[in-house]
């Protein structure tokens, strides 16, 4: 299937910052230590990315072991 130029575009520049789902975090910091842009910090013991600081690397995605964190 074929998306088109403007297609292939858009699916490369447009922002998907991490999401968390706070029901999921264990609150184990994981995530904290692994982030190349220290995005992510810790509020009332539960994960939380900047989006403006996230560079959409997906690296804590991979690292949280409880698998709370996602692309939106």
């Amino acid at each position: 299937m074929q998306i088109g130029m403007m297609g292939f575009f858009v699916e490369r520049v447009v922002s998907m910052p991490a999401k968390v789902d706070v029901t999921k975090c264990t609150g184990c910091e994981t995530c904290v230590s692994e982030c190349p842009s220290e995005a992510i910090s810790m509020a009332d013991g539960k994960a939380k990315v900047d989006s403006d600081t996230c560079i959409d690397c997906g690296v804590c995605v991979d690292a949280c072991p409880e698998e709370a964190i996602s692309m939106e």
